[in-house]
């Protein structure tokens, strides 16, 4: 498939950004590959804190929230999906799938990295793909944590906020991606930090991925991620690790998704579950110390 790749200074003097990138390269499924960029701060070798960004963000978002990991003593991966950040963003929106992702992910973080006693942290696409990583692989994650996401099977209609957020990936004909992180944050963001979020698509043409994921979440019994996301909940199920829920209390989109997980992941019981007071769908934006502390103590008690 054909990819395009950001160029490195697009990159160059990001604010509150001083991490060094990493890449690794995986098939991508026509006979080809793609790079794949993480971040990969803290001691090697410690048990790691895989970090998962959701739509239209990257790695960036997790800035604030790596210092406070690392100076509790643990290793943070925090992946670039393909199509987002500094990983390669293939050009055309039918080269991305649900499974694509998850398979992209899975030979990036088992096959090549090879995680394992991991603490799971997932934020909308990044809880979507991470937890079927999760599903796919249970033994290699010792606890979870999630927020602001779910892991929908088509049976639940979307809501109004989803609705027209996905009309508008799908028909706009601008897809401002800083202005929509912004948007989807209860704070207002600076210029630059906006910009940030636009430093990895240069031009529309970068932006497939992005454009097309509200489209590839399930949303009816026939989508296609249907019998994939049945089989996961039947694994999750049966996960008895610790499980976190950490949602915010001013996301539209989500509010309420931490019911499911309550209801059916044994791993949920007895857990100090949270609410993030003021924290927007990208509760790492506005509460990333607040979150990333919530991680660590969650990590030093289970």
């Amino acid at each position: 498939m054909k990819a395009l790749r950001t160029p490195d200074e697009r990159f160059a003097d990001l604010p509150d950004f001083p991490f060094e990138p990493h890449y690794l390269t995986i098939a991508d499924g026509e006979g080809g590959e793609l790079r794949v960029h993480y971040l990969d701060e803290g001691p090697a070798d410690a048990a790691p804190v895989l970090l998962m960004h959701g739509e239209p963000s990257w790695s960036y978002l997790y800035r604030t929230m790596i210092p406070v990991l690392v100076a509790a003593g643990h290793r943070c991966v925090v992946p670039d999906l393909v199509g987002f950040g500094r990983s390669d963003k293939p050009t055309e929106q039918s080269d991305y799938t649900y499974a694509r992702h998850v398979g992209w992910m899975r030979e990036a973080l088992f096959q090549q990295l090879d995680l394992r006693d991991i603490t799971f942290f997932g934020q909308d696409w990044g809880g979507l793909v991470g937890l079927r990583l999760v599903a796919a692989e249970p033994d290699r994650f010792a606890r979870v944590v999630v927020g602001n996401t779910g892991l929908p099977t088509g049976d639940a209609s979307p809501n109004e906020a989803f609705l027209a957020w996905r009309k508008f990936s799908r028909e706009s004909p601008s897809f401002p991606i800083g202005g929509i992180v912004n948007g989807g944050s209860a704070t207002d963001l600076s210029p630059e930090v906006i910009a940030a979020y636009d430093a990895p698509f240069p031009d529309d043409s970068y932006t497939a991925g992005a454009r097309i994921f509200p489209s590839l979440v399930p949303a009816g019994v026939d989508d296609p991620a249907r019998d994939d996301q049945l089989a996961a909940w039947e694994v999750l199920k049966a996960f008895t690790r610790p499980w976190l829920c950490a949602f915010s209390d001013k996301d539209p989109v989500t509010a309420g998704g931490a019911k499911a997980f309550l209801r059916a992941i044994p791993g949920t019981e007895g857990q100090p579950h949270v609410t993030i007071e003021g924290g927007g769908h990208f509760l790492q934006e506005d509460k990333g110390p607040e979150l990333a502390k919530v991680i660590a103590d969650f990590i030093a008690t289970t």
